[in-house]
């Protein structure tokens, strides 16, 4: 069964759980404080309205005597109703001298100031209801009691349904965290899911396969994007993988198949001499050239960093190429000139950047009428460096510009000039091998070839 209908035997769910678990323990944390802390301000606001009443009776007994005193409780007598305030004083024998209660609540005088009993009352519906009572006591002198309280029945069922309200808002929370991990899980399991079923269909040999973007922008659409590119280039390298084994079987079919003819021919009639032997060997060495650019073009394509890396200064490795192929430039009645500012080191294989800058001005060389000019530009901008052969040659239509960067690719109009159509494709491999680009550009007229590289820091 699916991740998306298992959701909580996944990562996803139990890391949905733990965010439950944590969300409601702060909830229930921060509940349970504050009513803690209502709890305690009420108590203390209780007692201070006690101590404040015992110490106003008090002060009336020691200002007018203890008739005073019991005037003062005859006007409080019927508080019990109204507030809840409970009074009483007594005499040495704890007998009523006056308040709102009859009898002492308590089994003789108190250890303490603070006690709290509980009275049974008569309630609306002829009920008999119990009131917890909080109060406070005080001896007069003499042997006289005074005692003064408050009921606690409102305070009490005012907490027990903040009690409540805490434990139904704890619950709910943790019903609606619960549905939000549990949507959660799922979506994150049906994404996951999605991606493990594009990638067995890839395994399996569907290569046309993409992950889905669903647009979000979220984390899976960024691993999408990059795995899709991953797997447009890994499509791409496979289409120019079969594209040069057919067309190296193509291109090697016919010069080993007159190679076989001669060496057949100069077997059944000798002698054999070097006139005979030269077509064999031009066989040989356009085989031996093709499988060399071949092999450089694999190691260039492969990723594999050149392991002779060292700094290359692209504008001194200019002006030995262009001094090397000046003298052929002449002989085609072409001009060749650099155009440089200063140096533009890069880090690589010096061989393989001097195999791109001959591939490319050869092909220049090769397609440029005779009166033309090639000219080679080296520049630095702020981390790249930019080599750049361009020409005023035929050029190459803006159609064919892509695909002439693939292996043995090459245009009609050039199929009866020498060559594989093999150089700008190890050009353009041995870019990306250096972590550059390399593109074609119109350079009205004639074609503008642009590297473009990482400078050396």
């Amino acid at each position: 069964m699916s991740a998306a209908l298992q959701p909580f035997g996944t990562a996803a769910s139990r890391l949905a759980l733990a965010y439950l678990a944590v969300f409601v323990a702060g909830v229930s944390l921060l509940l349970g404080v504050g009513y803690l802390l209502t709890q305690g301000e009420l108590e203390r606001e209780t007692d201070l309205v006690i101590e404040s009443e015992l110490e106003g009776l008090r002060d009336e007994y020691q200002l007018d005597g203890l008739a005073s005193l019991q005037g003062a409780l005859q006007l409080r007598s019927d508080s019990w109703g109204r507030l809840g305030a409970v009074y009483l004083l007594t005499d040495p024998s704890l007998k009523r001298l006056g308040g709102n209660l009859t009898t002492w609540p308590l089994q003789g005088r108190p250890p303490g100031k603070w006690v709290e009993f509980a009275l049974v009352a008569q309630g609306e519906d002829e009920d008999l209801i119990q009131h917890p009572v909080r109060a406070a006591t005080h001896d007069l002198g003499g042997g006289y009691m005074l005692l003064v309280g408050t009921d606690l029945n409102q305070q009490r069922r005012f907490f027990a349904r903040f009690r409540a309200a805490a434990l139904w808002g704890i619950g709910l929370t943790t019903l609606l965290a619960a549905g939000i991990g549990y949507r959660f899980a799922r979506r994150i399991g049906a994404r996951v899911s999605g991606v493990a079923q594009t990638c067995e269909s890839i395994v399996e040999g569907d290569l046309a396969r993409r992950l889905s973007v669903e647009g979000s922008g979220d984390e899976f659409d960024q691993l999408a994007h990059a795995v899709n590119l991953m797997l447009d280039r890994l499509e791409q390298q496979s289409r120019t993988l079969r594209a040069t084994f057919d067309s190296t079987a193509h291109d090697l079919r016919a010069p080993l198949h007159r190679l076989r003819m001669r060496l057949e021919e100069m077997l059944r009639a000798p002698p054999t001499t070097p006139e005979r032997i030269l077509p064999a060997l031009n066989d040989v060495d356009r085989v031996q050239r093709t499988l060399t650019v071949l092999m450089q073009i694999a190691q260039a394509t492969s990723g594999t960093p050149p392991t002779e890396a060292a700094s290359v200064d692209l504008d001194a490795l200019a002006r030995e190429l262009i001094e090397l192929y000046e003298p052929e430039g002449r002989a085609r009645e072409l001009r060749i000139s650099l155009r440089s500012a200063g140096s533009a080191g890069v880090r690589g294989s010096r061989q393989l950047l001097a195999q791109l800058l001959a591939n490319l001005l050869e092909n220049s060389l090769k397609y440029v009428p005779p009166g033309g000019e090639v000219i080679v530009s080296v520049s630095r901008e702020n981390q790249r460096v930019r080599l750049v052969v361009a020409d005023n040659g035929p050029g190459i239509p803006s159609a064919n510009r892509e695909r002439i960067l693939q292996p043995f690719e090459r245009l009609d109009r050039d199929a009866s000039q020498p060559g594989s159509g093999l150089g700008l494709s190890l050009a353009a491999a041995v870019a990306r091998l250096h972590r550059g680009r390399l593109t074609i550009e119109d350079n009205l007229p004639g074609l503008r070839v642009l590297c473009d590289l990482p400078a050396e820091n």
